[in-house]
């Protein structure tokens, strides 16, 4: 890690998916403007034990992560509330994290991560966003204001406007997003294609690729690559 994860000065500074990636944070992977790991503890007592000892690191730093434990493994998140998005306080800790687990001979398993959100087709979000903020109980995303509104617990699915051309109502408006790491794509794409799914189109490809079932409702495979670009 370089110096911009010791330093009090970016406590709040947000970083970028490109400035962490410079970071090399090994198994660590940039999701949907988080930081997200997860460790196959293999059993309950195991991820319990680690649990404790993060717990005491984050008491220590001041600074917590949400954490999902399962029987089998436990899954890290790290993002700056206050901050509203990743800063050099996630840096630490996740470097941090990363030692206990290796101490407590538990192996990360990057390759089992996913965010799963909803995307919902809109030519003019300002519209609709309203409502679904009241229905859902959500807030304004942090990072992307109205474009997308979060569960400020962490509990729920995110909810993502996206930008579509005026067009007469479609049999389909709502997607599902699956955000997976960038080396986790090519596979995940191969699948949907083997099992029946047809690609629609790879345009906005690292982005996200947008497929298609056999009915035609489609989905995308997305990654954190040029998201920013892309303007998600």
């Amino acid at each position: 890690m370089s110096d911009l994860g010791n330093s009090e000065q970016n406590d709040q500074t947000v970083l970028s998916y490109e400035r962490v990636k410079e970071e090399k944070l090994g198994h660590w992977r940039w999701l949907v403007g988080g930081l997200h790991a997860r460790f196959a503890t293999g059993d309950f007592k195991t991820g319990l034990a680690l649990v404790d000892e993060i717990g005491a690191a984050a008491e220590a730093a001041g600074h917590h992560p949400d954490l999902d434990l399962r029987y089998s493994f436990l899954a890290v998140r790290l993002v700056s509330h206050d901050a509203g998005g990743v800063t050099g306080r996630d840096l630490r800790l996740a470097a941090r994290i990363s030692e206990l687990a290796a101490r407590a001979g538990v192996r990360a398993a990057p390759e089992d991560l996913q965010v799963l959100e909803l995307g919902l087709d809109t030519a003019d979000h300002t519209r609709i966003v309203p409502f679904w903020r009241a229905l859902l109980g959500y807030d304004d995303s942090p990072v992307h204001g109205d474009k997308e509104v979060v569960d400020a617990g962490g509990r729920q699915i995110t909810l993502w406007f996206q930008e579509t051309q005026p067009h007469e109502t479609p049999r389909q408006r709502f997607h599902v997003d699956v955000v997976v790491p960038i080396e986790q794509a090519r596979a995940r794409i191969d699948a949907a294609l083997e099992a029946g799914g047809t690609l629609v189109t790879d345009e906005h490809a690292p982005a996200f690729w947008v497929l298609a079932d056999a009915d035609g409702n489609h989905a995308c495979v997305c990654t954190p690559e040029a998201r920013s670009k892309q303007g998600s």
